[in-house]
């Protein structure tokens, strides 16, 4: 079932503790610039091997990124200036030179085309202005200099040559906006924005512009120029569902041009509801809390009644229903009726079965690749351990690797990974070096057990298998053995060979990280093993960061979470959702102040597989942000 949601509410019932310690850890490090993979259940095969042996995109589930293998895609730095450089006539411009990221040895030399502005050339910091046209500089760092003479906007491309490896970065553009002297180029002041309406009402788009007047305008739709819309607004009077899609408006001046940000409209064909999102059946351990979950779309906004084998259930008005401590008597079908004014609609039909089973669902390990770097930002993954109802202690392999991965492609791994375990502030364990552990029969028993790849007799990588107490919170630390950096890639795995009732179990993980964009999105995996479904509450913290004195977090953090290729559920802004902040509460994680701010969450019941929790910022931006996930029993 493919479930796309942009709001989820829930209610849970009470038991995990999130130690603060833990958290305080988190919020004070960045530990963690990417998590790359996800290992599956013990019983199931590893997708790490798979993962780090064929790159397959963002999308597939625990999906590979793009940095674990392929082709190096290059970008331009300057000292200065990053591209569009907007320059006035007249102005001599700030010498701007070269560079291309990701560093490799200095270029032997550059291939430079495109439209050189006239009055601006190319040379060396010997030999400024020799290249005033299309041509090869025989400089390493190729500088731009001079005072520009006519108005215009001209690309220019920059490929850097290395002889030795024979390859070169490709032609990689930058653009200088000449204006006229005295002049601004325009700036969108006011952006379009994104509207909703039904069939036959109308909507208008409105743009202010700032710069150099007087302007031109040219609306487009989904990128085609709309015929006569050349103001600074524009209307439909009576839209269709045809006029549905993206428009923006380009603002032109005698100093150049500039496109505005595409504003969405939506137009709804009636006003009567239809589930866009459905309810899944499961199969629940007793007594576990299950989460059915049903979106519809309609004008006005439907109210929602779920109903138990036909009969309507008391006070269930939510999109979600959330049955706690779920017994054989709440076995049945589900279905969820939403209306509104305009009519009706009824959800298909969910069925839920509940068993008694000692295999009950539960989370059975984490995986995490990131940039290891020094001090507060080597590389550290949090996890809990017990349950309610559970005792003893519990089996755990946990690995650093770094040499390791070298077999599948990946580059600037870190070269000595120390792996350190600590329960609160005290050392539990540590290994550098694998082979000279006192286990290492035992990991390597266990790698083949859990279908981890192998790690090579005598290798630099790290690994401990210890059998831990409980409950307790542990912290898995990566660092340099000699202070260096580099890519490393954590794994924790419940290595119980025989699970009961009884058994301690996984019960939260937590990653703070710089979220990027691209191939440097967050992505938290897990998996869930066991026979049935288990509920997680799964939170994406930017603004809720705020209080902590985390700086430069992500304003807007959106979170997908993948099942495979499949978006199983997706969330933007968690609109102070009661039944959210009472799950938090039951779990103990820490207080969302702010019923309306831009953090997200998904409350779900999840069937066993593996999952991939991906945070990005939902306008592009990049930013801090907290990922954790709970189990909610």
């Amino acid at each position: 079932m493919r479930l796309q949601l942009k709001i989820w509410l829930g209610r849970v019932a009470p038991w995990v503790q999130f130690p603060s310690t833990l958290l305080v850890a988190l919020l004070q490090r960045t530990p963690v610039l990417r998590v790359a993979a996800v290992t599956e259940d013990f019983v199931l095969a590893s997708p790490i091997g798979a993962l780090l042996k064929s790159a397959v995109g963002l999308g597939a589930g625990l999906g590979a990124v793009d940095a674990l293998a392929g082709a190096t895609t290059y970008s331009l730095s300057t000292n200065s200036h990053a591209s569009p450089y907007t320059v006035a006539t007249g102005s001599q411009i700030a010498a701007v030179a070269f560079a291309v990221v990701p560093t490799q040895n200095p270029a032997d030399y550059w291939t430079i085309g495109g439209q050189f502005p006239p009055g601006l050339a190319f040379g060396s910091a010997t030999a400024p202005g020799t290249l005033t046209s299309p041509g090869t500089l025989n400089t390493s760092t190729p500088i731009l200099s001079g005072t520009p003479t006519t108005p215009g906007t001209y690309t220019m491309t920059l490929a850097a040559v290395y002889t030795a490896t024979n390859t070169n970065s490709g032609n990689i553009p930058y653009t200088v906006v000449v204006i006229n002297s005295g002049q601004s180029a325009p700036e969108i002041a006011t952006q379009p924005s994104s509207q909703s309406i039904l069939a036959g009402q109308s909507a208008t788009f409105t743009v202010a512009a700032a710069g150099t007047a007087p302007f031109t305008y040219q609306w487009t739709f989904n990128g085609s120029a709309i015929s006569g819309a050349n103001s600074a607004s524009y209307s439909i009077a009576s839209a269709a569902t045809s006029n549905a899609g993206s428009y923006a408006v380009i603002v032109t001046n005698v100093s150049g041009s500039i496109t505005s940000s595409s504003a969405t409209l939506t137009v709804t064909a009636s006003g009567v509801p239809a589930f866009i999102v459905q309810p899944s059946s499961f199969t629940i351990a007793a007594p576990n809390t299950t989460i059915f979950n049903a979106l519809a779309s309609g004008n006005p906004s439907p109210s929602y009644q779920w109903k138990l084998n036909g009969a309507a259930i008391a006070s269930a008005t939510s999109p979600t229903l959330v049955i706690a401590s779920a017994q054989a008597s709440n076995a049945g079908t589900y279905t969820c009726v939403a209306s509104n004014s305009v009519g009706s609609a009824t959800s298909n039909a969910a069925t839920l079965t509940v068993i008694s089973t000692t295999n009950s669902g539960r989370l059975t390990n984490l995986s995490t690749r990131a940039m290891v770097g020094t001090g507060g930002n080597i590389l550290i993954v949090g996890f809990a351990l017990g349950g309610a109802g559970t005792s003893g202690s519990k089996p755990m392999l946990i690995r650093g690797s770094g040499p390791a991965l070298t077999t599948f492609q990946v580059t600037g791994v870190l070269p000595d990974p120390v792996l350190t375990l600590y329960l609160g502030s005290t050392l539990e364990d540590s290994n550098v070096g694998w082979s000279t552990n006192p286990q290492a029969a035992q990991i390597t028993a266990e790698d083949t057990a859990l279908g981890a790849f192998t790690l090579m007799p005598g290798s630099a990588d790290s690994a401990l298998f210890d059998t831990l107490l409980t409950p307790n919170t542990y912290s898995a630390q990566i660092g340099g053995k000699s202070g260096d950096t580099g890519v490393a890639l954590a794994e924790v795995y419940d290595a119980t060979a025989s699970y009961t009732l009884s058994t301690p179990r996984l019960t939260n993980l937590s990653a703070r990280v710089q979220v990027g964009t691209g191939g440097n999105i967050l992505i938290a995996g897990f998996a869930i093993g066991g026979a049935t479904a288990k509920t997680v509450l799964i939170r994406a913290s930017g603004p809720a960061l705020i209080p902590f004195s985390v700086s430069g977090t992500l304003p807007d953090p959106e979170l997908q979470l993948f099942s495979g290729v499949f978006v199983f559920g997706a969330n933007t802004g968690w609109g102070g959702s009661p039944q959210i902040a009472a799950a938090a509460s039951q779990v103990g994680a820490f207080k969302w102040s702010d019923p309306s701010s831009a953090d997200s969450a998904l409350l779900v019941t999840l069937p066993p597989g593996t999952y991939s929790a991906q945070v990005s910022g939902a306008s592009g931006d990049t930013g801090v942000a907290l990922v954790e996930v709970y189990e909610v029993p």
